[in-house]
């Protein structure tokens, strides 16, 4: 596999800087004072935030347009990583939220733990079950038929990716709905661990015969499922505040069961399962001093 020239890289560098700093400052200064004033302020923060989730998707996928691979060894270090950041995210973004959720609705210590252990319990089987439903497509092939179309495994990868993103947008949704302090860190840690993931998709498309733009442009827009569900988990939050602590441990337990079930052993299954680790820790702690720092 080719890999990555200096040269390529520093384009990579300023283009997803550059992408970063705009998306930023469109969706946390532009979108709220933008948006119809009748929209409640926690969905039109849902939306924001689902919106810079689905940027890191984007700009993952955008330096596909100016290099042609990455090595094997440096996929899974971004895997890794991006595992890394979820973890942090699920435990100090979610499962510390619900538990002082639950605690604020009258739940003593002992209850308000069983009530986000059910919930992490109940959020992992529901994904469990939708990952008995879909068939399993994480080895990420690059292949096509003679025809031209795509190979059905390419197809179920993608699709598979899509809606992993799907928990990732319930969580922002819960968070900005119950008004969480640490809801922004949440979506910027988010839209880190998305930006390999769209780099993914729109290399593993682009190795499968779709034109290099095409294969952007649909790696790019793998990550709109998030301000969907996010907005939708936000108002659903907004109607009633006894969802929180459920809502919260719900995502959290779907985002650790990716993390444990997905992100982690695809991570690892190439032989570089240190590698992948080192990334998993440095990808862990940054979001947790992201977290404590911007909550």
């Amino acid at each position: 596999m080719l890999t990555t020239t200096h040269s390529q890289l520093r384009i990579f560098s300023l283009v997803s800087l550059f992408g970063l700093l705009v998306g930023a400052v469109v969706a946390f200064e532009w979108l709220p004072t933008s948006m119809a004033t009748d929209w409640p302020p926690a969905i039109r923060h849902a939306l924001r935030d689902g919106l810079l989730c689905a940027l890191g998707t984007a700009l993952g996928a955008l330096p596909v347009l100016f290099i042609r691979s990455i090595s094997q060894r440096t996929e899974d270090l971004m895997m890794g990583f991006g595992g890394g950041v979820m973890l942090a995210a699920t435990v100090f973004s979610l499962l510390t939220p619900a538990i002082g959720a639950a605690q604020e609705q009258g739940y003593g210590d002992w209850s308000a733990s069983l009530l986000t252990a059910t919930g992490v319990v109940l959020g992992m089987v529901g994904l469990l079950c939708y990952d008995r439903i879909l068939p399993n497509a994480s080895p990420a092939p690059r292949s096509v038929s003679e025809r031209g179309v795509l190979d059905r495994s390419v197809i179920l990868f993608v699709t598979a990716i899509v809606l992993h993103n799907i928990p990732e947008g319930m969580a922002v949704g819960v968070a900005t709905g119950g008004g969480l302090q640490g809801s922004d860190s949440l979506a910027l840690g988010i839209a880190l661990q998305d930006a390999p993931e769209g780099m993914i998709v729109a290399l593993v498309l682009f190795g499968a015969g779709v034109s290099r733009s095409k294969a952007v442009l649909i790696g790019a827009a793998s990550g709109l499922v998030e301000p969907v569900f996010a907005v939708i988990c936000a108002w659903l939050v907004g109607v009633s505040t006894v969802v929180l602590p459920w809502g919260l441990s719900l995502a959290a337990g779907a985002m650790l069961f990716a993390v444990i079930h997905e992100i982690i052993p695809r991570s690892q299954r190439n032989g570089h399962d240190m590698v992948a680790s080192l990334g998993l820790v440095a990808g862990f702690c940054l979001m947790m001093v992201l977290d404590t720092a911007l909550a």
